[in-house]
């Protein structure tokens, strides 16, 4: 896969889990570990996405 596709994808699932995260977050009270914990899972793959795009 190219480099862009890669990134591509990172970014779709950020924003996916972004979205899910602040889901759970928001609209279920009682899971409000839950929902930090998909955007922090989603956090991690926007950072390797910025390290694909300025590294190589």
């Amino acid at each position: 896969m190219e480099r862009d596709n890669i990134r591509n994808i990172l970014n779709t699932l950020f924003l996916i889990l972004a979205i899910v995260g602040m889901l759970l977050y928001f609209c279920y009270p009682s899971h409000h570990t839950y929902g930090l914990a998909v955007i922090a899972v989603g956090m991690v793959l926007k950072i390797a996405e910025f390290f694909i795009r300025f590294m190589f």
